[in-house]
């Protein structure tokens, strides 16, 4: 509160000047105001949850044995490798890799690249085995090159062309060789 100093000044005729304070305000309501709106919004918020992929891998085992029965016979005509190299490459073939049935081709990423060819790889296949449940097989492999988004965007393309049977395995000097890079 402001004083009013109405008294005589002290004597010796000097002006009597009333002494001013600092205002002083109470920041308790404002604090408390501001926990409330804070705890508000945290529970009134919904968190983003990482969007991620399921990926399957199987057990790394030691034993030579359960190795080699776990090793599956595959038809060549089902099978198709998809190969990722260095700045956005994408080769793909269809087979073996020492004696490929069609192939290695360049593709792109997209709607009209390497999707477009695992649709028509999966009709070829489909028609092939005259069954449903085997379709086509693709096998990803990404040299060291590679860059991690085009791992992703390839296991995109196996989600939207609804490929079921696919596998990333490691890269072979053969299929290094076909991208042109050296290990």
């Amino acid at each position: 509160m402001a004083e009013l100093n109405t008294g005589g000044g002290d004597g010796k005729g000097k002006k009597v000047r009333s002494k001013k304070q600092n205002a002083g305000v109470d920041l308790t309501a404002m604090v408390d105001l501001a926990f409330l709106l804070i705890t508000f919004f945290m529970l009134t918020t919904s968190m983003n949850k990482p969007q991620s992929m399921n990926l399957a891998m199987p057990d790394k085992s030691d034993d030579a044995e359960k190795k080699e029965d776990s090793k599956t016979p595959v038809d060549e005509n089902r099978t198709m490798t998809v190969l990722l190299g260095a700045d956005n490459k994408v080769k793909w073939y269809m087979g073996m890799p020492q004696q490929p049935l069609d192939g290695p081709n360049d593709s792109s990423y997209g709607q009209n690249g390497i999707r477009k060819v695992i649709l028509e790889n999966s009709k070829k296949a489909l028609a092939y085995s005259q069954d449903v449940e085997k379709g086509l097989i693709v096998i990803i492999k990404a040299s060291e090159n590679a860059n991690y988004r085009n791992l992703v965007d390839i296991l995109d393309e196996m989600a939207i062309t609804g490929t079921k049977t696919y596998a990333i395995v490691d890269i072979s000097d053969a299929d290094l060789d076909m991208l042109g890079e050296k290990k």
